[in-house]
């Protein structure tokens, strides 16, 4: 069942935003870099990658990658595993087309992967299915649908790479037999765990990080693709939204609502920081495509009680390396990291009210 998070209000397009918290994913631990969409009203999640023991990289822990997908058919319901990944995976990209989750590129133990795998939930079982590969493998990259064509943008090729890619891809949903087409790069840095979006027929690249010998350089800088015109670079943003939820969210015809994210500030310091890392941003970012401007339009909403007795210096948890999804008309965030490597299996959700 639903609960209600807090009676704070963010604004929105003409209206307000209120936040509320899904029966959360069945893992103690939860996952980061899930694949997260929609097929026939049920919302699904699937994938992603955790500590078992609860451990982090810093105190010899061993990441582990998982192949669950679990549905949740209605928003006071519960979630149930309804079939598996052919193998387990995450971090790569999820988009909702045509009742089925797509979920793009990824990794797992074995190394990043090349697969599009389309997945239908009907008659309380997943149907899974394959669209054409991907020119090469990818994991940490970034989509969004634009009518019927994803665009994929950035990442990296492999597990060691000490530079991030600059590969932007298209694929139209209606003439798939033609495959993937390989499309000049927007004019920036490369980049991977950027944010994309969609509004009024374009696709939008936010922040991201660059690998510089393997050093991540945190990105403010913003790009618009218009398809058959090119790329053109937009009014940056206020600071980096590293790995927030992707896709940004499109309100009306204006707006493209990016929700937390890493700004990178207390990147070098997660290992020493440890569990009184602060968390991510919980800023709510506009920009408004008309008039190429950024505000800071709210908060996401997810101070409980609970966390605040149990975790004083992380009372406020906002997720990043996690998909944003609309279902049934709200915004979903599924899971996620609420810190560095430490994982959430909560599910929030936020819907506008007149």
């Amino acid at each position: 069942m639903s609960a209600l998070l807090n009676e704070g209000l963010a604004q929105g397009p003409g209206t307000k935003l209120k936040w509320s918290e899904l029966a959360p994913i069945p893992d103690h631990i939860g996952f980061a870099g899930s694949f997260a969409g929609v097929s026939n009203g049920a919302l699904l999640v699937a994938g992603g990658a955790n500590f078992p023991d609860g451990g982090t990289p810093w105190t010899g822990s061993v990441k582990v990658w998982h192949h669950a997908i679990f549905a949740l058919e209605s928003t006071e319901g519960k979630w149930k595993e309804v079939g598996r990944l052919p193998y387990p995976l995450g971090y790569g990209a999820s988009v909702s087309f045509n009742d089925a989750l797509i979920i793009i590129g990824g990794s797992n133990e074995s190394g990043h992967r090349c697969e599009v795998l389309v997945l239908k939930y009907q008659h309380g079982k997943i149907e899974i299915s394959r669209l054409p590969d991907l020119p090469h493998p990818v994991a940490n990259t970034a989509a969004a649908l634009v009518g019927n064509v994803i665009y994929v943008a950035g990442g990296i090729e492999k597990p060691d790479d000490k530079t991030t890619g600059k590969n932007f891809w298209a694929l139209d949903l209606t003439a798939e037999e033609k495959g993937w087409k390989i499309l000049d790069s927007w004019p920036g840095p490369s980049r991977m765990l950027s944010v994309t979006g969609a509004q009024r027929g374009s696709f939008y690249l936010f922040s991201g990080a660059e690998l510089v010998d393997g050093v991540r350089k945190y990105l403010k800088d913003a790009y618009q693709y218009i398809p058959g015109t090119g790329w053109k670079q937009i009014m940056s943003l206020p600071d980096a939204v590293t790995a927030a939820p992707s896709p940004a969210y499109t309100a009306g015809d204006d707006q493209l609502l990016i929700f937390g994210g890493d700004d990178g500030k207390l990147a070098a310091n997660a290992a020493s920081l440890n569990e009184k890392h602060p968390g991510f941003s919980t800023r709510i970012l506009s920009y408004h495509a008309i008039t190429n401007t950024w505000e800071v339009s709210g908060e996401i909403f997810t101070n409980r009680k609970s966390d605040a007795i149990a975790h004083p210096n992380n009372s406020i948890w906002a997720p990043v390396t996690t998909t944003l999804t609309v279902w049934k008309g709200n915004i979903v965030i599924s899971g996620g990291e609420v810190r560095p490597a430490t994982r959430t299996p909560n599910v929030l959700m936020a819907t506008f009210e007149k």
